[in-house]
């Protein structure tokens, strides 16, 4: 399994830590903040926290911490 690593959007620093099946926990300045999932090459799906499925609404900031989460593992 991947190490957990950061990347920063702007000024905002997150925090990522790889689960299992192309899932991610993301920490937003120090707190938990969201769970990710990559559904296809350009977009990502934020995660219910009570059901654990993902929700189909698009969400900008979850694309772009998809995006520099597939740039840094490009980098490794």
């Amino acid at each position: 399994m991947q190490e957990p690593f950061d990347i920063f959007i702007g000024p905002t620093p997150y925090s990522v830590f790889p689960e299992e099946d192309n899932t991610f926990t993301i920490f937003k300045d120090g707190k938990e903040y969201t769970q990710i999932q990559k559904d296809t090459e350009g977009v990502w799906l934020k995660m219910d926290y009570e059901t654990g499925l993902p929700l189909f609404d698009e969400d900008v900031e979850v694309n772009e911490i998809g995006r520099q989460i597939g740039l840094y593992q490009a980098e490794k």
